[in-house]
């Protein structure tokens, strides 16, 4: 269905290598390279990702080095950036130019939950995308979703030239009765929709394991943590392509290594990971995947994600470098969690529907004593 995708790996550009508060472009070319000269040649991007300059680093490294047949480019329709109708098209366009392109690959209809959707159905969203598609701007119509399988349901019922849905899906969120990994497979199987995958590693928390949890796939004496928690989302039935936001070369490297030759967990790998499973669940960590859409609202410049990973940190390891990190790093020039005016614009765009007031609440408990 799609011949331009040559493999089922893809390059998600919301975590780029940075240069402090710039997009690090020397490493990010050879990143791209790398990636291109493996064979693969899917990148995903937002108008909003790394702070609004993840499309303008598409295009400096991207773009302007690749020919444009060569590369498939996903980019999306996010609710923050339009009011109206006649909002989108100007906001299309807009994201051509910032990428230098003349078309997009795929074009999502971006963080899809109940709410927006209503929204995206007000502005006439889905109506302006699918015009835009038969003007040859858009190859192919889809959405991002993130929110209950009766949601996602809904939205194919209504909208049947959607062609492909990017969800959520890693093997701890698999069963998770908030995010609903699974469920929200099976209806994109029931409409027959091929499905992708966005944080297969859940923000770098199943990368970085409580000791516990690692020794199960340690033990396997394979590959390293992301290769299990990568394979598991590409080896379920009616995905076709798994993004990974890639950071550094180490971590492109280490992707390709065993997305080149591709082969799903075996029962003793799905075992691991299933125990693995338990361990986070037994633990209560905080299930923040650090997409960072919280921030850009937040009234009080709070780090959230920061602030939970910090939370996450000392409740794996019980030591002394989480507090100096909240006080000498993330809250340094303000921005501690006791001051949450409790807004609420942050769980209004949370994709894992966390209640963050609360939780900042048990943060500053934590560590303002």
């Amino acid at each position: 269905m799609f011949e331009k995708v040559k493999k089922n790996f893809g390059f998600g550009c919301m975590r780029l290598p940075m240069n402090g508060e710039s997009v690090n472009y020397e490493e990010l070319n050879k990143m791209v390279d790398t990636f291109m000269e493996s064979g693969f040649n899917y990148f995903d991007t937002a108008h909003g990702y790394v702070e609004t300059k993840s499309e303008i680093a598409v295009r400096e490294c991207i773009a302007k080095r690749y020919p444009r047949e060569s590369y498939t480019l996903t980019n999306k329709l996010t609710a923050a950036y339009f009011k109206k109708q006649e909002d989108i098209r100007p906001f299309f366009e807009s994201q051509l130019e910032a990428c230098e392109v003349e078309y997009f690959d795929f074009y999502l209809m971006h963080a899809q939950s109940k709410e927006i959707f209503e929204f995206f159905k007000k502005c006439n969203a889905y109506e302006t995308a699918l015009e835009l598609k038969n003007e040859g701007k858009i190859k192919h119509f889809g959405i991002s979703f993130h929110d209950k399988a009766d949601v996602l349901e809904q939205i194919l019922s209504e909208y049947p030239q959607i062609e492909v849905v990017q969800i959520q899906l890693n093997y701890v969120d698999y069963d998770d009765p908030a995010v609903q990994g699974r469920k929200c497979l099976e209806v994109c199987r029931k409409f027959e929709k091929p499905v992708i995958v966005m944080e297969p590693v859940k923000g770098g928390n199943l990368v970085n394991l409580p000791d516990k949890a690692k020794k199960y796939l340690d033990d396997l004496n394979g590959g390293s943590t992301a290769s299990y928690a990568i394979r598991f989302a590409a080896g379920c039935e009616g995905v076709f392509m798994v993004l990974s936001g890639m950071s550094n070369m180490e971590q492109m490297l280490d992707n390709i290594s065993y997305m080149k030759d591709f082969r799903p967990l075996d029962e003793r790998e799905l075992e691991a990971v299933k125990n693995v499973c338990e361990v986070f669940n037994s633990m209560s960590l905080i299930a923040c995947t650090a997409c960072r859409y919280c921030t850009d609202g937040c009234p009080k410049k709070i780090s959230i994600p920061n602030l939970f990973a910090c939370m996450n940190t000392k409740s794996i390891h019980h030591d002394w470098n989480a507090d100096y990190y909240y006080t000498n790093v993330y809250t340094k020039s303000g921005g501690k969690a006791s001051e949450c005016i409790e807004c609420g614009k942050c769980e209004k765009v949370c994709p894992q529907h966390l209640s963050i007031r609360a939780l900042l609440k048990d943060v500053a408990k934590e560590f303002e004593k």
